[in-house]
C-alpha cells in the first residue's frame, strides 16, 4: 500500500515565475496546434476518411486538432477489442492495475503545465481553472489507485467457527464512458480509470467539443504502457456511435456525465435487454443542476459575495456544480445584490490564455446561442441588473450576467442554462428560502451562507441536494473530501472522488468453504 491519499496542491500564479513558466509552456503548446488525432482500437490507430476539426473557443479561427471520427463499424470493432482484452485484464493483479494509474499520475503531474495549456486552448479554461482541473486528474488517479489497493484486501466479514468465508469485488466486464467536455481531463480521466483499475475494459468516446485532450490522455496511456485494448478511443457522433456502444449487448456498464436529456436517453436505451445480452445493464450517470445559495440575514455578507461570485461565474457557470440562483433574506436582499453586482462588474472577461483573465468563453456556438436565448427569457422574467452582452466575436464570450427579481417558479429559475447566468429572489424567511432552493427537478450542490446553527441544521435535514456546503461556495469538490454526486435529475448519486465510487465497476461474489 502507498501512503495516504494527500489531494494535489494548486500552482500559486500570484507568482510571476509560475506565470512565466506556463506561458512558455502556451507557446509551445499553440505551435504544436493542428495535428491529426487518430482512433485508438485494441493498440492499432486507424486514420478514418471523416473528420472533425476542434477549435478553440476563444479565437474561432484556430483549429486545436482534427479528430479522426469513428461509425458503427470501428465502434463494433472496439467493443470486441475490449472484450477480448477483458479476459487478460481481468485476471490481472488488482495492485498491478493500481500501478498503471500511479505511473500515470506521475506523467501528469511533471507535464502538469502541457496538459493545462491544452485544456487553455481546447476548452476555454483560464490558467487557474485549468491547472486546478490537472490538479484533480492527478487526485482521482492516485486515489482510485489506493481505492482498489483497499478493496482487494480481506473485506470484514462476521467469523464463522465451521467455515472459511471471503468476498471478492470482481470486474463487470466492457464499459462504454461518455465524459463531458466542461472537465475533459478530470472526469474524463477518473472516469475511465476508475473503470480500469476495477478490472473492467473500456471504449471512450469522448466529448465533441473537446477530444484532443483525450487523445493527449490515450497517449499518456500508451507511455506507461497499459496494454492494448484495455482502454479503446473512438470518438464520433453521440447519435450513431454513441448509441450504438450503449445498445451494444456485450456492453456491461455505460458511465456518462453530461446533459439531463442525453442521460435519460442513455438510460432508457440501456434499460432495453439486447439478443445474446446476458447481464443488466448498469448506468452510471451525472447529468448537471440547478443550484442555489442560500444568504441567510445573519450570514457574513463578504463571505456570501465571494462564494456567489466565484460560484457563478468561475469558468463562465459552465459546471454542473456553478451557482444559477441567489437565494437571500429580504433583511439582506438588496445588499447582497448590489454587491455581487459591483463584485461581478470587475471580473476580466477575454482570452484565457492571458494571465489576468476572470472569464472566458463558453465552449462553442450552440452553448453560445442558448444561453443568448435564456438571457432575453431573462429579460422578460426578472431585472437586468449586470451583463446580458457578449465580448470579442472572434470567440464565444459572453458577459457575466445576472438578474433580480425572479420569481422561483421562473424558467431561469427552473432551467439549467450552463452559462454565466445567475438569478435572484428575495425570500421572506429561511424556510421560503429552503423551499425555493427545492424548487426544482435537479439537486446536485446547494450552499448556505448563515450564522445561525438552527438553520444550518434545519437546512442539513431538508436542503435536499448531493453535495451541501456550508458557509462556503457550491463549487470546488476536492476527491476524497467531497464524493461528488446528485438526487433526482441530477443522476444516479454515484459519488465520484468517493470510496463508493468503485464499487459502481465491480460485483461482491462471496466464497464460503466448509471444512
Amino acid at each position: 500500500m502507498r501512503t495516504e491519499f494527500r489531494n494535489e496542491s494548486f500552482v500559486n500564479f500570484k507568482d510571476d515565475r509560475n506565470n512565466a513558466e506556463f506561458d512558455r509552456v502556451l507557446e509551445q503548446t499553440e505551435a504544436g496546434l493542428g495535428k491529426e488525432y487518430p482512433l485508438i482500437i485494441g493498440g492499432e490507430r486507424i486514420l478514418t476518411e471523416i473528420k472533425a476539426a476542434s477549435i478553440n473557443p476563444a479565437n474561432k479561427a484556430q483549429v486545436v486538432g482534427v479528430v479522426s471520427q469513428a461509425d458503427v463499424q470501428y465502434a463494433e470493432q472496439a467493443i470486441q477489442a475490449a472484450a477480448a482484452a477483458f479476459e487478460t485484464w481481468k485476471r490481472t493483479d488488482p495492485n498491478e492495475r493500481a500501478r498503471y494509474l500511479f505511473r500515470a499520475a506521475a506523467v501528469l503531474r511533471r507535464r502538469r503545465h502541457e496538459f493545462s495549456a491544452l485544456m487553455t486552448f481546447e476548452a476555454g479554461k483560464t490558467r487557474v481553472e485549468a491547472d486546478v482541473e490537472t490538479a484533480e486528474a492527478i487526485d482521482f488517479l492516485e486515489f482510485y489507485g489506493r481505492e482498489m489497493q483497499r478493496l482487494s484486501q480481506p473485506q470484514p466479514l462476521t467469523v464463522s467457527q465451521e467455515e472459511e468465508n471471503e468476498l471478492y469485488y470482481l470486474p463487470l466486464g466492457v464499459g462504454v464512458i461518455i465524459p463531458p467536455w466542461n472537465f475533459p481531463l478530470a472526469i474524463m480521466a477518473g472516469m475511465t480509470m476508475a473503470a480500469v483499475v476495477a478490472g473492467n475494459t473500456v471504449v471512450l468516446k469522448p466529448a465533441s467539443p473537446t477530444p484532443v485532450i483525450a487523445a493527449k490522455f490515450m497517449a499518456l496511456l500508451d507511455e506507461v504502457g497499459l496494454p492494448a485494448g484495455v482502454v479503446n478511443f473512438v470518438p464520433g457522433p453521440g447519435g450513431e456511435v454513441g448509441d450504438y456502444l450503449v445498445d451494444h449487448p456485450l456492453t456491461r456498464f455505460v458511465s456518462f456525465t453530461g446533459s439531463r436529456d442525453v442521460g435519460l436517453r442513455i438510460n432508457e436505451r440501456a434499460a432495453k435487454t439486447q439478443p445474446g445480452q446476458k447481464w443488466i445493464k448498469r448506468v452510471v450517470a451525472e447529468m448537471g443542476g440547478k443550484d442555489a445559495i442560500i444568504v441567510d440575514q445573519d450570514a457574513d455578507l463578504d463571505l456570501a459575495v465571494d462564494a456567489v461570485t466565484l460560484s457563478a461565474f468561475g469558468f463562465s457557470g459552465q459546471k454542473c456544480s456553478a451557482c444559477s440562483r441567489v437565494i437571500v433574506h429580504e433583511k439582506v436582499y438588496d445588499t447582497v445584490l448590489e454587491r455581487v453586482v459591483e463584485r461581478a462588474s470587475r471580473l476580466t472577461i477575454g482570452a484565457p490564455s492571458a494571465a489576468g483573465t476572470d472569464v472566458g468563453p463558453v465552449i462553442d456556438e450552440k452553448a453560445y446561442l442558448k444561453i443568448q436565448e435564456y438571457i432575453e427569457i431573462g429579460k422578460q422574467e426578472g431585472r437586468l441588473v449586470l451583463g446580458g452582452g457578449t465580448g470579442d466575436p472572434n470567440g464565444f464570450f459572453i458577459e457575466p450576467t445576472i438578474f433580480a427579481d425572479v420569481d422561483p417558479n421562473a424558467r431561469i429559475s427552473r432551467e439549467e442554462i450552463f452559462g454565466p447566468v445567475v438569478a435572484f429572489t428575495k425570500a421572506q424567511s429561511f424556510d421560503e428560502a429552503l423551499a425555493f432552493a427545492n424548487n426544482t427537478d435537479y439537486g446536485l450542490t446547494g450552499a448556505v451562507i448563515s450564522r445561525s446553527g438552527a438553520n444550518l441544521e434545519k437546512a442539513r435535514r431538508e436542503f435536499f441536494v448531493g453535495n451541501l456546503y456550508f458557509n462556503r461556495k457550491c463549487t470546488g469538490a476536492l476527491v476524497g473530501t467531497h464524493p461528488f454526486g446528485g438526487f433526482n435529475m441530477s443522476g444516479t448519486d454515484s459519488k465520484a472522488g468517493g470510496r463508493d465510487y468503485l464499487l459502481l465497476f465491480t460485483q461482491a461474489k462471496l466464497v464460503a468453504e466448509r471444512f
